[in-house]
């Protein structure tokens, strides 16, 4: 959600801006600007659309210069317009990117606003570059005028800051937004995700939170919250250009789907090379699993819907209690604190502020068992958790999840069999099976991705509908939450999900021919009731799209189409229904015409409430 870029170079430095602005467009933006030091002025060019509309201007314009920041908004305070994009400049002397919400920003518009400082935008950012600006006039210190501005600030931000009388460097300061530093020879860079400097280094510092730094070409120093001096690790990025490039795909998201196989292997390697372990979580774990009795999830989005997965297998399996909560509903309920229960986390950016703050909210209530499940080295909250768990998913770009989730899944599937056995609810034969199942499971995933011509075909009947229902039940409910969730995302199709059950104490009111309904219907111990589920909405004149098993023993008829996935795959099975509910999203927005990678209104990391 929004992105900087920010550089201080021997060169100009407008190019690395703009690729690196185009390296963060996956996060979801409406609009891009930048600011140079340029011969003794800071010029700007900000521009409503897309990246290459901005980099245009800029040529246009003859930007360039050494020293600079770049952004993409995504819009929360103020409409989408150019006065509302950034960077945003105070009296021709201090310019601003930031990230994140402002939740103090009337207190401070008035204030500034009675020292008489003109504002030009609905934004909360422009009180920032304000604030900088009053504090620089008394100190005519860009540090310690950031350093200043920030104490005064409430909320989320990350922030780049440049001053016209100060050539030779820049300032950044996070706390609740992500914010890195890189570094190369001569010159240093900073930028909210490490894939917007991956062209030019690898060699990165993560802030901490309250972190304010000053970036030279040739140093970089950091201040912690009380303004001392500190030392942050530095750090090689693993992600690779070849990670964001698109290959042969037409979309990150189709390119996304069809890497889940390999993205399933590389996160099961350690369980498939030594088995099953509590050392997989951390070397605390073994003691921290003797001493949990009951399970707390804690996610969002389609991380919330791995989470409802994961219950279901924790409790079955590892016969422990088990909740699944919404952070950002956690956070603000009066909720009764267990200090024996394990606080989960789960979040594909590692970075999304509701999670983030919810493990805030868990810690200070005095739970101290925590585990990360994360697909992101060194962010936030596997930074504040005690346990962590890294998928291996490698960088997602699209906005809308995919091999994130069914990684997510694989790494649950691994927490419930180590707390399964841990707990003595594991026999050796039920280990062995279980272990043969994880090695097939990226080959059922290719085989589910081999149904694509047939759900294309699907694709059709869906791309002029206004509406869609999704049914399932027990592990496959949260199925047919994702599935409807990721079809509305990027066709914008409304989409509601039941369990089938429900279907008759509500839902079929909404049934009719207009209405297309996919069932998730795995030869599981539910079969039978889910095709009496589909009777239901057959007698209303109900088109259904069943994903069936090769196994099950129903064919196509009238009103009645169906997509047969693997032989059922047991407790795995839910990873592998995941592929066909993708695949038909992605295809329905094809033939819509939508933005697949970039949806209106979302963003790829939610680090504003």
């Amino acid at each position: 959600m929004c992105g900087i870029v920010g550089a201080i170079a021997h060169r100009n430095i407008v190019p690395i801006l703009v690729q690196g602005l185009k390296r963060l467009e996956y996060r979801g933006y409406d609009s891009a600007g930048a600011a140079v030091l340029h011969d003794g002025k800071l010029e700007r060019v900000r521009r409503v659309g897309r990246v290459a509309e901005m980099e245009a201007g800029a040529l246009a314009q003859g930007l360039a210069g050494g020293l600079g920041v770049g952004h993409t908004r995504w819009a929360t305070h103020g409409g989408v317009t150019e006065y509302n994009a950034h960077p945003h400049i105070s009296r021709d002397e201090i310019a601003v990117v930031h990230n994140g919400i402002i939740e103090n920003h009337d207190q401070q518009r008035q204030r500034l606003t009675a020292l008489g400082y003109v504002f030009e935008s609905q934004t909360d950012t422009e009180v920032i570059a304000h604030l900088v600006h009053h504090y620089f006039d008394q100190t005519r210190d860009l540090l310690t005028a950031t350093r200043k501005a920030v104490a005064e600030l409430h909320g989320a931000f990350a922030i780049g800051v440049v001053a016209l009388a100060e050539p030779d460097r820049v300032c950044c300061a996070r706390m609740g937004c992500p914010l890195l530093i890189g570094l190369g020879q001569g010159e240093n860079y900073f930028a909210s995700d490490v894939s917007a400097l991956i062209s030019e280094t690898r060699r990165v510092i993560y802030l901490d939170e309250g972190d304010v730094a000053s970036v030279s070409r040739d140093q970089v120093l950091i201040y912690d919250r009380e303004g001392v001096l500190v030392e942050r690790p530095e750090r090689v990025s693993e992600v690779s250009a070849d990670a964001i490039d698109l290959g042969p795909y037409a979309h990150y998201m189709q390119k996304e789907i069809h890497e889940q196989p390999g993205a399933a292997a590389d996160t099961l390697e350690g369980v498939i090379e030594s088995g099953i372990r509590p050392d997989l979580f951390g070397p605390d774990a073994a003691r921290v699993f003797d001493q949990v009795d009951s399970v707390l999830i804690l996610a969002s989005g389609t991380s919330y819907y791995a989470g409802l997965v994961g219950k279901q297998w924790l409790e079955s399996m590892a016969r422990i209690p088990c909740q699944v909560e919404l952070g950002h509903e956690y956070r603000y309920r009066d909720s009764i604190p267990n200090p024996g229960q394990l606080v989960v986390t789960i979040s594909q950016s590692g970075e999304t502020l509701d999670t983030m703050e919810a493990l805030k909210r868990a810690k200070s209530l005095g739970h101290e068992y925590t585990l990360s499940i994360c697909n992101v080295q060194e962010s936030a909250l596997p930074r504040n958790s005690r346990l962590v768990f890294y998928t291996r998913a490698g960088a997602e770009i699209g906005v809308a999840s995919t091999k994130a989730f069914t990684t997510q899944l694989c790494a649950l599937f691994i927490l419930a069999l180590t707390l399964a056995k841990q707990r003595g609810h594991l026999s050796e034969a039920s280990e062995h099976q279980h272990m043969e199942a994880l090695r097939q499971l990226p080959g059922s995933l290719q085989h589910a991705l081999n149904l694509e011509p047939q759900v294309k075909l699907w694709a059709d009947h869906f791309a002029d509908k206004d509406h869609a229902l999704f049914l399932g039940r027990g592990l496959h409910y949260p199925i047919a939450l994702e599935g409807a969730l990721k079809l509305k995302e990027i066709s914008y199709i409304h989409a509601e999900a039941y369990p089938a059950g429900e279907l008759k104490h509500g839902p079929l009111a909404l049934v009719d021919d207009k209405m297309p309904v996919v069932v998730i219907a795995p030869n599981d111990s539910l079969l039978e009731k889910v095709k009496s589920n589909m009777q239901e909405v057959k007698a209303r004149g109900g088109q259904l799209y069943v994903f069936a098993d090769l196994d099950s023993h129903f064919g196509e008829a009238d009103a009645v189409h169906v997509i047969r996935t693997p032989r059922h795959a047991g407790l795995l099975s839910p990873i592998i229904h995941a592929i066909p509910v993708q695949l038909l999203a992605y295809h329905a927005a094809l033939r819509k015409g939508t933005d697949v990678d970039k949806p209106r209104n979302l963003a790829k990391s939610v680090t504003v409430e």
